[in-house]
C-alpha cells in the first residue's frame, strides 16, 4: 500500500526504514547525538530527499547538498559561541563526504533579514524556529534519544513526503527563495508535484 495511506504509526515505521538506508545521514545522526547540543535535531532537506530517493528507487544520498543540524541555546547568543560549537562539527564530521551545517536556532533572528530579506521573530525552541521553515520538505527532523528511540518532529505530518508533494510555508520565505528550492529539486527529482506559491 502507498507509504501516504498508512496509519501514522506505519508511515513513521516506512519513514525510518528509508532514512537507514541513508548511511551518510545515519553517520550524521549517530555522531550528532554525541555532542549533546541541547533542543537538537537533524532537521529539513536531507531527511525529505532520502525518502524521495527511496520511493523513486534512487540512491538514497541522491542529490543531498548537506545535512543540517540545529540546536537552540538561548544562554549565550554571541558568534563566538556558535562558531566553537560549529568548529566542534567539523572535526566530529570531518570525514562526512557533504557538508554538515550547524545553527543555534536562538540566533537565526540576528542574521536572518540581512541573509533573506525578510525578518524572522526570535524563536524560543528549535521546534518553533522550524515551523516557519520555507516549505513542507522543511518541517521534518528528528533526533537520537539517549535510549536509542527516535524523536520525530513533523509538524505537517508525513503523507506529503511520501507523494512527492512540495508545499510552501509563507511565514516568513520569500516566493522567490521558494522559486529557487523547486527548481533545484524538479530537476534533480522531476516526479515531484510542485504546488504554487498563490
Amino acid at each position: 500500500m502507498e507509504a501516504s495511506l498508512l496509519p501514522l504509526n506505519e508511515q513513521i515505521t516506512r519513514f525510518q526504514q528509508a532514512i537507514k538506508s541513508n548511511k551518510t545521514l545515519m553517520a550524521v545522526l549517530s555522531r550528532a547525538a554525541e555532542m549533546k547540543l541541547p533542543n537538537w535535531y537533524l532537521a529539513a532537506g536531507a531527511l525529505t530527499q532520502t525518502v524521495w530517493n527511496v520511493v523513486t528507487d534512487r540512491d538514497p544520498e541522491q542529490g543531498i547538498n548537506d545535512y543540517d543540524l540545529i540546536y537552540f541555546d538561548g544562554s549565550d547568543l554571541s558568534y563566538e559561541a556558535e562558531d566553537a560549537v560549529i568548529q566542534a562539527g567539523r572535526k566530529i564530521f570531518a570525514d562526512i563526504p557533504v557538508e554538515v551545517e550547524i545553527r543555534n536556532q536562538a540566533r537565526v533572528h540576528l542574521w536572518y533579514e540581512k541573509k533573506f530579506g525578510r525578518p524572522c521573530p526570535q524563536h524560543h525552541s528549535s521546534e518553533g524556529s522550524m515551523s516557519t521553515w520555507g516549505t513542507n520538505t522543511a518541517l521534518i527532523a528528528v533526533r537520537l534519544r539517549d535510549d536509542g528511540e527516535w524523536d520525530i518532529f513533523a509538524p505537517w505530518g508525513l503523507s506529503d513526503m511520501f507523494t512527492l508533494t512540495v508545499r510552501p510555508n509563507q511565514l516568513i520565505m520569500t516566493e522567490e527563495a521558494y522559486d529557487k528550492k523547486v527548481r533545484r529539486w524538479i530537476e534533480l527529482w522531476p516526479e515531484l508535484t510542485i504546488m504554487p506559491w498563490k
